[in-house]
């Protein structure tokens, strides 16, 4: 199954580490919230989760995931400290090769091992990070660096970041496949700047801006008449505002998130969620609004005289197109909503428990701003995850 995805997906987590390139994602899923950028941390800590994964269209289940996962964070030396998780999924299901049409799907089922392991030393109001990951299934090979850097103002109401990360992947499609990718390569650079600032002490806010370049393969040699450049650039840009409410010893999490690629996707995010203590149990409903714009080389489907798909006339279509072409979906134009809960219970300071649902729905017709790609169908997604921590 290749890492060809973006957008809904990835801006959803819904699909959590397992359908999304490894890079930083596991780390980031898996470690506590409440880890303080600066400080090294006073106790280890272990998290254990399993995920479980389910997408449909009308009448037809597609994609299953599971996936458990383990995350484990230790101080060293008072002045270090180590991380790592990793994660091992399992797929199954069938993924469309045209559009929403069955008559197009191949079925699949593959494993994935990955990894990610962190180096962290912390400095007075600083902390600089390095990090390694891999990932590993039967078609591809993901290799990911990184490093980062954070220090803070005297009064540590601010908080600078500073960070690169690269990615090296390999794409091995022998068998079943549309488009066969032997040996093919991929490499993505990122860089990301941003500033974190406590505004009243009520409220913080932070800004990141990622720039991501990318070049290579970036086929997806499962579906027919797939062929896109060999660059995909991209800018990132994201906003957060915590605020805190006092009647209510709540806080609102409120994000947005834009991007624009060379591809011609351009996308919005916003997400909302309220976290609320109540004794030993935290309850976090959240919601979540994603649309994009269409790549510039996505080819809408065909219909005939009476509105119905046209498989003959849209693949006689897509061969008098030279060029980059795609039918993938995910390169549509679209909207999609995602609905949340997390329900943590505390058994002691240092242990607890949740257990997380997710709901996504995607249609054309969400799309902000105007109808979306036609010959869509309605696309659901379902993810739960459950975990345990312990520190000691």
């Amino acid at each position: 199954m290749t890492k060809n995805s973006h957008g809904p997906q990835a801006a959803t987590g819904v699909l959590l580490a397992s359908l999304m390139l490894p890079g930083l994602a596991a780390l980031s899923v898996l470690a506590p919230s409440n880890a303080s950028a600066e400080n090294a941390p006073e106790k280890t800590t272990i998290g254990v989760k399993y995920g479980s994964y389910q997408d449909s269209q009308p009448g037809w289940e597609r994609v299953k995931v599971n996936a458990p996962q383990v995350y484990v964070q230790a101080p060293v030396a008072g002045e270090w400290s180590i991380e790592g998780s990793a994660v091992a999924d399992s797929v199954s299901g069938a993924s469309p090769r045209m559009h929403t049409q069955r008559s197009g799907a191949s079925n699949m089922s593959d494993e994935r091992k990955a990894g990610d392991f962190k180096v962290t030393r912390y400095m007075p109001r600083a902390a600089v990070s390095a990090s390694v990951a891999y990932s590993d299934e039967h078609d591809y090979t993901s290799r990911a660096f990184g490093i980062d850097g954070r220090w803070s103002s005297e009064d540590n109401n601010r908080t600078w970041t500073l960070g690169y990360g690269t990615s090296i992947d390999r794409i091995d499609n022998t068998s079943n496949g549309v488009n066969t990718a032997i040996n093919q390569r991929k490499r993505t650079h990122e860089i990301m700047a941003g500033v974190t600032q406590v505004l009243t002490p009520a409220d913080i806010a932070q800004l990141n801006i990622t720039r991501s370049a990318g070049h290579g393969y970036f086929n997806d040699p499962y579906k027919s008449f797939d062929q896109r450049p060999g660059e995909r650039n991209a800018w990132i840009g994201l906003v957060r505002w915590n605020h805190y409410v006092e009647q209510f010893g709540a806080a609102l999490r409120s994000s947005y998130r834009y991007y624009s690629d060379t591809f011609g996707v351009k996308s919005h995010t916003v997400g909302l969620d309220w976290v609320q203590p109540a004794g030993k149990w935290t309850l976090t409903p959240g919601v979540r609004y994603y649309t994009q714009s269409a790549a510039h080389f996505y080819l809408d489907p065909k219909f005939d005289a009476q509105g119905r798909y046209d498989m003959t006339a849209t693949i006689l279509g897509a061969i008098a197109v030279p060029g980059d072409k795609s039918f993938d979906q995910r390169l549509a134009a679209f909207g999609a909503t995602t609905l949340s809960m997390k329900v943590a219970y505390a058994f002691t300071p240092d242990t607890s428990a949740d257990i997380k649902v997710e709901t996504y729905r995607q249609t054309s017709g969400m799309r902000l701003g105007g109808n979306g790609s036609p010959g869509l169908d309605p696309f659901r997604a379902r993810f739960m995850q459950v975990g345990l921590t312990h520190r000691f």
